[in-house]
């Protein structure tokens, strides 16, 4: 599903990811650890595609058989929005719209029609247990609730890979216990691959496999 052969980032003089090297298979849970500055979020960043990797003739980035490198501006645009979604600590909703809407945003932007696009959005709320919340904004909705509205935005044009970017971490223990749970859920009901970025050991300890950062680069 997720190809990465000698991956590495510049900002400036810093060098951030120092030959990167993973192999990640359709269908799993991994997550990947580290210190603070170790460069986790950067590597999620490349395997997200919102971030590029140095040019290179030697890195190589391909997800679910798409050569990365090789996709012009638009292309990537195109192919983030139909193949990937994403889950971050703050959720980044759109507080002028309710969750229904929120989490039709990625379709609409994929030319879905409204009622599609709608009718799969009240699906995936059904499934996160928010069936009652459809026209809430976020303020009048629960931390967790935000939160489970974000994952059901992640999931609207069915993507390949979900990046979650230390998705537990603006979370209390039994809400972020519930949203841990929940990945594994979704995975089993809809396939997905999770790549998820955490400093919660429970969580990194739950995935098929845990990826240890250290110093920009994968130690285990």
């Amino acid at each position: 599903m997720i190809r990465a052969t000698n991956i590495h980032k510049n900002y400036g003089n810093l060098h951030v990811l120092k030959g990167v090297d993973l192999h990640i298979k359709q269908g799993e849970i991994v997550s990947i650890v580290g210190a603070s500055g170790a460069g986790k979020t950067t590597l999620l960043q490349i395997l997200g595609t919102l971030d590029r990797v140095n040019k290179s003739k030697n890195s190589i980035l391909s997800i679910n058989n798409e050569n990365i490198n090789s996709l012009s501006q638009k292309q990537l645009s195109k192919f983030r929005n139909e193949q990937l979604g994403f889950i971050f600590q703050f959720h980044q909703l759109l507080p002028e719209f309710t969750a229904l809407e929120n989490v039709c945003i990625p379709a609409f932007i994929k030319k879905t029609p409204k009622a599609k696009a709608e009718k799969r959005a009240k699906e995936l709320l059904d499934f996160l247990g928010l069936s009652e919340r459809y026209h809430h904004k976020p303020s009048e909705l629960s931390g967790g609730e935000q939160q489970r509205v974000a994952v059901a935005r992640s999931l609207i044009n069915d993507p390949k890979v979900v990046f979650a970017d230390e998705p537990s971490g603006n979370l209390d223990s039994e809400a972020a216990e519930n949203l841990h749970k929940l990945f594994f859920q979704l995975r089993d009901e809809f396939g997905q691959t999770f790549v998820i970025v955490t400093h919660n050991r429970d969580l990194a300890d739950m995935a098929d496999r845990k990826l240890i950062m250290v110093d920009g680069k994968i130690v285990s």
